[in-house]
């Protein structure tokens, strides 16, 4: 966590900002290693290029940050105290005065908190230093990939416990109740994102709502889920044909795994983002279905589920060493039913190494 501090506060000192003030939980724990959800409580972390830095948050969680290991100033405040007022003394009392430039998270800053960061000093410029963080956090380092193999790991025994659940009657909300339980027993607290677990037409909505609806032979069968661990996540989409699968069927999923081939076969660093979404779509697209293929090819992954970079055909940026992201094509047939399927991609010196280890060939499950 030093190295990243001293990294930021390095670019603050180079890009002439007096002190910046980041909100984001993710980019908390980034630079810190405390991971917490504030509810609408304040937590902030003041980085300053030429000092020391100072975490933010409320009082009853000053134990926690401690544990973490955080070992510089912390200001925990009590929920009758104006934490604001508190910075504000506290950098008084560091000397740090004649700020001229604050840098902030433009995308996560609520305007209301921007008035009041703003309301501590008199004339300031403002710099968006969201840019510099995500390009820090995109590479990972040795710690942070072998954490998300782990999550990895946990994800594609999630899907093993969703498959292991099915029978004919059987509702999406019980399979998806018994994979949560399950993970559960191996210590995740939280999963990334809503479980999705959805039976025949169902799965041919890219973001449907598990419910009530009874798994029937011939159903396809769409699982996507990932789980929160050590602070990373993880992301996987798989999907299973129950009972019987038609020719028609057959084809659409065999269209969508040579599109997840064909995109992971130019995952090695140099190559253009974008170029590996075009690279499905195309696939999707010759076979007929592009019309059916209504999504980027991936995310970002890391401390967020979704985070930078955009895995879409627009992103002129160029894939790196220790870049995480998801590749995830699919087609979606609103009475047929759709298949995704989506892996969890590491960019390796040479290529690329897939974090989830789930096989992506037709399985029909008897």
């Amino acid at each position: 966590m030093e190295q990243r501090l001293q990294a930021f506060s390095t670019y603050l000192n180079k890009q002439n900002i007096d002190v910046a003030f980041l909100n984001s939980p993710e980019n908390v724990f980034y630079l810190t290693g405390f991971h917490t959800d504030p509810h609408e409580r304040l937590l902030g972390l003041l980085v300053f290029p030429k000092a020391d830095p100072i975490a933010v948050l409320p009082g009853m969680e000053t134990g926690q940050i401690r544990d973490a290991g955080w070992t510089h100033e912390v200001i925990g405040y009590a929920d009758h105290e104006d934490p604001w007022a508190m910075m504000a003394g506290k950098m008084e009392e560091k000397g740090i005065s004649n700020v001229k430039s604050v840098g902030f998270e433009k995308q996560v800053l609520s305007y209301g908190r921007s008035e009041s960061l703003l309301s501590l000093f008199e004339e300031v410029a403002i710099e968006d230093v969201e840019d510099e963080l995500n390009d820090m956090r995109v590479v990972k380092d040795d710690r942070e990939i072998s954490i998300m193999r782990e999550a990895a790991q946990l994800a594609d025994y999630g899907v093993q416990v969703g498959v292991e659940a099915l029978r004919e009657g059987i509702t999406e909300m019980e399979v998806l109740a018994t994979i949560e339980y399950q993970l559960k027993k191996k210590g995740v607290a939280e999963m990334s994102f809503s479980t999705m677990v959805l039976f025949g037409e169902k799965s041919g909505q890219p973001h449907g709502n598990p419910g009530d609806r009874p798994l029937k032979k011939g159903d396809f069968v769409l699982f996507d889920l990932g789980v929160v661990w050590k602070g990373y996540t993880s992301d996987i989409t798989r999907t299973f044909a129950y009972g019987e699968v038609s020719d028609e069927q057959r084809a659409i999923y065999e269209k969508v795994r040579e599109a997840l081939q064909a995109s992971l076969a130019i995952s090695k660093p140099g190559t253009r983002i974008g170029d590996l979404d075009q690279t499905a779509r195309d696939v999707i697209t010759e076979a007929g279905y592009g019309e059916l293929f209504p999504h980027r090819i991936g995310h970002g992954l890391g401390i967020n589920v979704h985070e930078f970079p955009s895995m879409s055909h627009l992103n002129n940026g160029i894939l790196k060493e220790g870049m995480a992201y998801t590749i995830e094509p699919g087609i979606y047939d609103p009475a047929l039913g759709g298949v995704r399927l989506e892996d969890d991609v590491l960019i390796t010196k040479d290529g690329y190494e897939t974090l989830t280890k789930t096989s992506t060939e037709l399985k029909i499950i008897k």
